[in-house]
């Protein structure tokens, strides 16, 4: 849906700036020459009633006119600036919750260009712990977001609900973004405390991990098996083990066992990159029931304490 909205943004800003230019520079000039010829002809000055009925502008050069700045801004910050976002799942709490409106800066990995997603400029890489959004590898309709874990030469275990990673590094290299090179790292993780129930009646645990660096919650139900039956397989590796290939990245949901994420369907290509969620501006409550007056879609609150930069 956002896909065709930019589409929609690029042929609208496209279309009034044609019809405005069009009339600018064919209209525009023959509406001014009969006003000249109406005013020669009389003593007094035109007033703009009169020039509106002498020389009338055509109700779609004028709309097109009227709303090309406007729609030509809006469309250059959402394709190249910062675009806004929903998150629709619980796949990345506790970083994210459903109901949250976030930012995505969309020039953080390279400007592109709308319509065909071409690269137009090189900006930075990805970093291991961002927060990215991009476009679903199996359904490039839809977007997805998650945390980068895995880089580009990396190779990545999940195992017992931990993740290990073998950075790929330089020649001479012995460590990078402070993991060992040569190794698998076991990433840090502590337990901040025991949540709301799960259906087995087991507390999930929140914890916080330290990514390379990066620190973000995550959220574990222990009650949930591994489904490594249902993980990517890929050739040469054990089933829980994956060989990041190059200009492609390992993405993991906070939300370890509620995360659709590369476990599941493999790596993220550069291409399909959308930016870098940076900011939550608003976050809603939706607590509306079958039972409620008001629909599930109507917020019940706001989450004032949620809006800032997402870590």
């Amino acid at each position: 849906m956002a896909g065709y909205f930019s589409i929609f943004l690029v042929l609208l800003t496209l279309g009034s700036g044609l019809i405005w230019l069009i009339d600018h520079l064919v209209f525009a000039p023959k509406r001014k020459e009969r006003v000249a010829i109406a005013q020669g002809a009389s003593d007094i000055p035109l007033t703009d009633e009169v020039i509106e009925k002498v020389a009338p502008q055509h109700a779609i050069a004028e709309t097109a006119q009227s709303i090309f700045p406007m729609v030509a801004a809006i469309t250059i910050f959402r394709s190249f600036l910062y675009e806004p976002f929903q998150i629709p799942s619980g796949s990345m709490i506790p970083t994210l919750l459903d109901g949250d409106f976030i930012l995505v800066e969309k020039f953080a990995y390279g400007v592109k260009d709308p319509v065909w997603r071409s690269q137009l400029v090189n900006m930075d890489e990805p970093e291991r712990g961002d927060v990215a959004v991009f476009k679903y590898p199996l359904d490039e309709r839809i977007d997805f977001i998650k945390r980068v874990v895995g880089l580009p030469g990396d190779t990545i275990i999940y195992r017992n609900k931990e993740v290990y990673i073998k950075p790929r590094c330089g020649a001479g290299e012995t460590e990078t973004q402070g993991l060992k090179c040569g190794e698998f790292n076991k990433v840090s993780k502590t337990i901040v405390e025991r949540n709301e129930l799960a259906l087995t009646g087991i507390p999930q645990i929140v914890g916080s991990e330290n990514l390379a660096g990066v620190e973000h919650g995550i959220l574990i139900n222990p009650a949930m098996p591994e489904l490594v039956g249902r993980y990517f397989n890929q050739a040469g590796t054990s089933p829980d083990e994956w060989r990041v290939p190059k200009d492609n990245y390992f993405m993991m949901g906070d939300n370890r066992d509620n995360s659709q994420d590369s476990r599941m369907w493999g790596f993220v290509p550069k291409e399909n990159l959308v930016g870098k969620a940076v900011f939550i501006w608003m976050s809603f409550d939706f607590e509306n029931g079958p039972d409620d007056l008001l629909p599930g879609w109507v917020p019940t609150g706001i989450r004032f304490e949620r809006l800032g930069s997402i870590q």
